[in-house]
């Protein structure tokens, strides 16, 4: 098997990859699985100050990585750079904290002493996608890494080049040599890497179809397991709500990183009272976000990462509308080269089409219809998905009200859904389950170990 570096906006192949051979690969976790043992014995101050190393070369190298994601996956330029500096925050984050989650807690007993401590696992095995090429990465190996794990990462078929990278910063940044490798690997192959006693445990972030192909495997060798899958966000909107500043918010949501991100905003349910306003302005802030080449400065949609997923998109734009949705902008593919695909919006979307039941991953708002309050929520859990949710709404009160009432990991009142190093990151139904991020995302992959003296 190759893989192919492709830049999505003119379909140019970069570099082509060969996979990693078995024998390469059989070293590569006798190396992880030393490293780790070697790792986890250093004081955790130690392994903090490599990660704030690697924090420092993320920002100093932010503007070569953000020309690499987009050449590789078509991210806008600063919407790379902004990646990287976030993966330079996380990595701060734990080196700041890694010792404090990490610290003993002691427990009252009937022991003279008792006490809980948290303890690395080993390697870890990362099945990472392309959308936040590096983003996805360092959310799970900061907190791996700073509580003693090392980290053998498959990053998706096209963004090749920024596992090389990534791979580059823990190496430079003084890692011991193999505790994070990046391997170029089938789904096939992973799946003996998921078999072998020296991996303990596995992280998914992508479909809730590759989600449920992982557990299985991962659950055959009763390994451990973080899924962190689609999602089918709902933008609740009030008729209390300032409708401006939540169609402005609307838009940002919906086209975060062309579109392509999991906790983006994708059904956005508006109550009868406000409805038709609320789409005027929508629909005019989708129309006027500029896409064009990733590579100009101006530009705030770039393309599709690869064309059969344009193609997955304009399927679900045209079932929707075949199945009654309307089409009040965009919807055609673009012509000329390059997986471009322009910011949609579909109304009088209801269950049974695809832009309500499945997630769309890309540029398309699908607006749905409540009569009050009780019919957005009801309408906001009617989804298989549940990894985010907004509420907009004048009543910040009222707002959390809601917020307890909605079937998701993250809730957010008057404001975009995002993540965060201090706050835990997941979702739950087929979203997945496992935290990332705060003291849950680094407790994950440690033995939780408790201690009784007599």
């Amino acid at each position: 098997m190759t893989f192919q570096s492709v830049n999505p906006a003119t379909g140019e192949v970069l570099e082509t990859f060969e996979e990693m051979a078995p024998e390469a690969l059989t070293r590569t976790l006798e190396r992880a699985d030393a490293a780790s043992r070697e790792w986890r014995r250093w004081p955790v101050a130690e392994r903090a100050e490599r990660l704030r190393a690697a924090g420092r070369l993320l920002r100093e190298r932010k503007d070569t990585y953000a020309r690499t994601m987009a050449l590789e996956m078509g991210k806008p330029l600063a919407q790379g750079v902004g990646e990287a500096e976030k993966c330079a925050w996380v990595c701060d984050y734990y080196a700041e904290h890694g010792a404090a989650f990490l610290a003993d807690e002691p427990r009252p007993s009937d022991a003279s002493r008792s006490y809980i401590r948290f303890e690395a696992l080993g390697p870890v095995l990362a099945i990472m996608p392309w959308n936040f090429p590096f983003w996805q990465v360092f959310r799970f190996a900061a907190p791996a890494l700073v509580a003693g794990n090392a980290g053998i990462l498959k990053h998706a078929p096209n963004v090749p080049r920024c596992a090389i990278a990534i791979e580059d910063v823990f190496q430079d940044a003084g890692f011991p040599n193999g505790l994070f490798r990046a391997v170029f690997l089938s789904n096939a192959a992973a799946g003996g890497v998921i078999a072998d006693e020296r991996v303990r445990a596995v992280t998914l972030t992508g479909s809730d179809r590759a989600g449920s192909q992982v557990a299985e495997q991962a659950g055959r060798h009763l390994k451990k397991t973080v899924l962190e899958l689609g999602g089918s966000d709902p933008f609740i909107v009030l008729e209390d709500a300032d409708l401006e500043r939540a169609a402005t918010t609307a838009a940002e949501a919906r086209l975060i990183n062309s579109g392509q991100s999991c906790i983006a905003a994708k059904r956005f349910i508006v109550v009868e009272r406000v409805a038709e306003r609320f789409v005027e302005r929508f629909t005019s802030e989708m129309r006027a976000r500029r896409v064009g080449d990733p590579l100009d400065p101006a530009t705030q949609i770039g393309p599709q990462a690869r064309l059969d997923l344009r193609e997955n998109l304009q399927r679900q734009v045209q079932e929707s509308v075949k199945r009654g949705a309307r089409l009040i902008l965009g919807g055609e593919l673009p012509a000329g080269r390059g997986a471009f695909y322009p910011p949609t919006v579909l109304v009088a979307v209801e269950p049974g089409m695809p832009a309500f039941d499945q997630e769309t991953f890309g540029p398309v708002a699908a607006v749905i219809r409540a009569k009050d309050e009780a019919d957005a929520i009801r309408i906001a859990n009617t989804s298989p998905y549940g990894l985010g949710a907004a509420v907009w709404t004048g009543d910040t009160k009222r707002g959390e009200r809601v917020a307890c009432e909605l079937e998701a990991g993250s809730v957010f009142v008057n404001g975009v859904v995002k993540s965060d190093p201090r706050l835990p990151f997941g979702g739950v139904k087929r979203s997945g389950y496992g935290r990332e991020l705060s003291e849950f995302g680094l407790r994950e992959f440690v033995n939780v170990k408790t201690v009784w003296v007599a």
